[in-house]
């Protein structure tokens, strides 16, 4: 998106660069260049950064090798073999020079301290996936950043059209083959989804769901998806999950764009190791996105950090949905009992009062202080606080229900303010 820089004058002519492996210059290692330089390194790019300082996040970009920095100021020779130049100095007279030397040698070249004496600008981006839109506000950054929000917005909201199959000449943009991509719908709050994972689920064609997945998100879906409401599935625990595996694998060998929602993050307690393992057997290529786990977030938001400056160096998360005397367990609780830090429990509401009889035998005060949070960063969250010794008793008395989140250890009492109310929803 484009306009006249001003009336009269030509308009720019839009063009996207492919820098891969091509020499970009960009000189200044001041907050500029710390905003452009991501996107150069993403697009691939063979970046040369003269400055004689960097901030520490160029710096860090230096030292992992991502770039090559010259500790000094700019010397006309630094533009032999670019195809662009980025000034991200201050200094006028500075930046007039750069783009003098780029300009014989026919070197596009970008200037932050003046887009009228720049022979490129840089536009306003957004990205969505494979989508990437580019706006320039007629020279004008604020128009074209207002437009680029809009657009933005437009990219991000959950009704947003897409090009589930794009079509262009050639080979297609993307595999046009069915997929799976097991996505974290986080705790509980339809916004603590992640960008990519909304993404997903607006191409998906089928959406194989857990029974904690946020159910705004699955209320809109387009009409045409495919729902399959996994906790629905008969027979045991390790039936069901076969067949979950089945559907996944069906549908994605039959050309489909398969979405597994699960909630939390696949991979905490989500068997989504289970399901990547099925695809893979299959031949099905497999997108993994994680998703804001609820041993972190959940606390978070009823007011208990996990860790706390001189309270937990440490946390651990563990299942308690088999008790600590089965030989199914795989937990050491004699173990955790001896640990200093934070112990978060999830899906151990049923086996509470074991649990914390199992903890309390094997050295556990049992002052400790613990926490319990049902459906937490939901609109229905419940939060108990209580000791080691007498969590199990106040649980049943203020009749707390699963899912919840147990929480043992002092960071339930290092936060004396009580947390702000949740955020309302998005509009």
């Amino acid at each position: 998106m484009s306009g006249p820089a001003r009336e009269g004058s030509p308009s720019p002519y839009p063009l996207g660069l492919r820098l891969a492996g091509r020499r970009v210059v960009v000189v200044g290692g001041g907050a500029v260049a710390t905003r452009r330089v991501p996107a150069l390194l993403d697009a691939g790019a063979d970046v040369l950064l003269v400055a004689p300082e960097l901030t520490p996040a160029l710096r860090a970009h230096a030292d992992a090798g991502r770039l090559h920095w010259e500790p000094r100021r700019f010397a006309v020779g630094d533009l032999d073999g670019a195809w662009l130049v980025q000034v991200a100095v201050d200094d006028r007279a500075a930046a007039a020079a750069v783009s003098a030397a780029a300009a014989e040698r026919r070197v596009f070249c970008v200037r932050a301290d003046d887009r009228a004496a720049a022979s490129a600008w840089t536009p306003a981006v957004t990205r969505h996936g494979p989508v990437t839109v580019a706006v320039l506000g007629g020279g004008d950054p604020h128009r074209a950043m207002a437009v680029r929000d809009a657009v933005r917005t437009l990219l991000s909201a959950r009704r947003a059209p897409v090009l589930t199959h794009p079509v262009a000449e050639g080979a297609p943009l993307e595999p046009s083959g069915g997929r799976v991509a097991l996505v974290g719908a986080g705790p509980g709050d339809p916004e603590l989804i992640t960008v990519k994972g909304w993404r997903l689920l607006t191409e998906a064609e089928v959406v194989v769901a857990d029974r904690l997945v946020p159910g705004l998100l699955l209320d809109e879906l387009r009409p045409d998806v495919e729902l399959v409401d996994a906790s629905k599935i008969p027979y045991g625990p390790s039936r069901a999950q076969e067949e979950i595996n089945r559907i996944l694998v069906d549908r994605a060998l039959a050309g489909k764009v398969v979405v597994r929602l699960k909630g939390g993050d696949p991979y905490v307690f989500g068997r989504g190791g289970e399901e990547l393992l099925a695809c893979a057997e299959a031949g099905v290529p497999v997108t993994v996105v994680p998703g804001v786990t609820s041993a972190i977030a959940v606390p978070g938001v009823a007011g208990v950090p996990v860790t706390h400056r001189a309270v937990a160096h440490e946390f651990t998360v563990v299942s308690g949905h088999v008790a600590p005397d089965s030989p199914a367990s795989l937990v050491s609780w004699e173990s955790l009992a001896g640990l200093r830090g934070t112990l978060v429990i999830l899906m151990g509401l049923k086996n509470l009062a074991a649990i914390a009889a199992t903890l309390i035998a094997h050295g556990r005060p049992p002052t400790t202080p613990a926490a319990v949070i049902q459906e937490g960063t939901t609109a229905t969250q419940r939060t108990l606080r209580s000791t080691l010794g007498t969590v199990a008793a106040d649980v049943t008395a203020a009749a707390l229900r699963p899912p919840a989140i147990v929480v043992v250890g002092d960071v339930v009492d290092a936060l004396t303010a009580p947390p702000a109310p949740p955020f309302p929803p998005a509009p």
